[in-house]
């Protein structure tokens, strides 16, 4: 490459090899490489903050135009359009920034006596660990009235659906339907927007047979079977679900269509949405079966009008001691036959244990960063199934998880999640063999590894 391309007749070779870096930068780094020159940023912001205290320079002050905010949101693909704008306009606005700080903190030495200090110099006066608790408390955790305020709806919904099934398939062998997920479990931020409602099947064990994902021919091990066993002294028909065989198996694509036209398409929920002084309506055209349900705005603005929906979600589960299958076709197509095992119970009973033994904040930090992952534009594709493993991984090594600890432990779980996202893989605690990042796009790794690359020099950043 020459280093002398369009360059302007007098400049300094450093000049050269630091725009050979800015236009470059991918190329250099390698995947996510860019997300570096955010720390690159960071350092450059430090020498300003130093040189801006006696700096005059009106031609810097006019460049002030984006926020800190901005540059952290900020994707790669814009960094390598205009990476060399956008540190100098970040460069200029930290001295602008840092000599604003200085004439408030003059103007309260010259008012020695006022004990009132600007709402600025007062957050900034916060250390870590305070904002962590005050973002806590603030947005990740919801309010005991709003939790049963949803739960108490969630559960009308489910005895109405309950009773349909009752009157309409009076032999169609099921389980007390109730609420199940992170509504349930106190692991919900930010807002109480989702539930799960559980439809437990009742197969016969002599059958019927659970088939682990390793043993079946999908090899995949969170794609379970379930085989119809016994035929030759127990013929087809003998068992309610054996309407749903495909190929000898239980097919959870099936039960879902049949429950689709059953509940969500046949319920009157006009009449429903009356009883229940709420708008509810099933979201159709979609593999999942969900209901969209708008409260009532409590200072009489109508139906639907003031709040934001809730969206609950039937899911037929089968159970068999600890193991818990889901019926999820989205998450096993295309297999019609398979079944998803699902891994948040051990996760969530494993997390509550380790708490309880130590008297931990694990769950803290692990609402900390759902609700982190939740507000951050950059960082919602990430799911909330590696957050709850990747502190399943550290506890092994970490013992101390106090109270104290909360400040030490989230900015650990960042380096953390920056390797795994280097790595491209994430492990499950229980399922080794299981990637929990695999779902992610190399667009949403690099958009989030430059993120949390800036949060390691500037947490706070996470916590706006």
């Amino acid at each position: 490459m020459d280093f002398r391309s369009g360059r302007r007749k007098g400049e300094e070779g450093i000049a050269v090899v630091i725009d050979f870096l800015l236009t470059n930068a991918r190329l250099v780094l390698g995947v996510g490489g860019a997300a570096l020159l955010g720390i690159a940023t960071l350092v450059v912001k430090r020498l300003i903050e130093r040189a801006g205290r006696a700096s005059e320079d009106e031609k810097v002050e006019q460049k002030m135009v984006e926020s800190w905010e901005e540059l952290a949101s900020a994707s790669p693909t814009l960094i390598g359009k205009s990476l060399e704008g956008v540190v100098m306009k970040e460069v200029a606005k930290a001295a602008k920034q840092q000599r604003a700080d200085l004439c408030e903190k003059s103007s309260l030495d010259i008012q020695p006596k006022s004990d009132v200090k600007p709402k600025k110099l007062q957050l900034c006066a916060l250390t870590l660990q305070e904002r962590l608790l005050q973002f806590y408390y603030t947005r990740a955790q919801l309010s005991p009235v709003e939790v049963r305020r949803v739960q108490s709806l969630a559960l009308d919904i489910c005895t109405e659906i309950q009773g349909f099934l009752h009157t309409r398939h009076p032999d169609m062998p099921l389980g007390e339907m109730s609420l199940g997920g992170s509504l349930l479990d106190d692991l919900e931020v930010v807002r109480a927007d989702h539930a799960c409602l559980l439809v437990p099947l009742q197969v016969e064990a002599s059958l019927w047979r659970l088939i682990p994902g390793e043993e079946t021919l999908l090899t995949h091990p969170l794609h379970w079977m379930v085989r119809r066993i016994n035929l030759e002294y127990f013929p087809r028909g003998r068992s309610y679900w054996d309407r749903f065989l495909v190929g000898g198996y239980l097919s959870s694509e099936a039960l879902v269509n049949m429950l689709s036209k059953t509940v969500m398409e046949t319920m009157n929920w006009p009449s429903i949405s009356s009883h229940l002084d709420c708008l509810v309506r099933p979201v159709l055209g979609g593999p999942e079966l969900s209901l969209e349900i708008r409260p009532e705005d409590p200072e009489g603005g109508g139906k639907g009008s003031g709040m934001p929906p809730l969206f609950i979600s039937m899911i037929p589960v089968l159970r068999e001691e600890d193991v818990v299958l889901t019926g999820q076709p989205q998450l096993t197509a295309p297999w019609v036959n398979a079944w998803h095992l699902s891994l948040y119970p051990w996760e969530t009973r494993r997390l509550a244990q380790l708490d309880e033994s130590d008297s931990g904040c694990r769950r803290n930090v692990l609402k900390t960063l759902k609700a982190v992952c939740k507000l951050n534009p950059a960082l919602r594709p990430m799911p909330s199934a590696p957050l709850a493993n990747l502190i399943l991984h550290l506890s092994e090594r970490e013992s101390d998880w106090s109270d104290g600890s909360l400040e030490v432990r989230f900015q650990q779980c960042i380096t953390e999640l920056i390797g795994y996202l280097e790595q491209g893989a994430l492990h499950s605690y229980f399922k080794p063999v299981v990637n929990l990042l695999g779902s992610l796009s190399e667009d949403q790794v690099d958009q989030m590894g430059f993120m949390l690359y800036c949060a390691m020099s500037e947490p706070e950043i996470l916590l706006i």
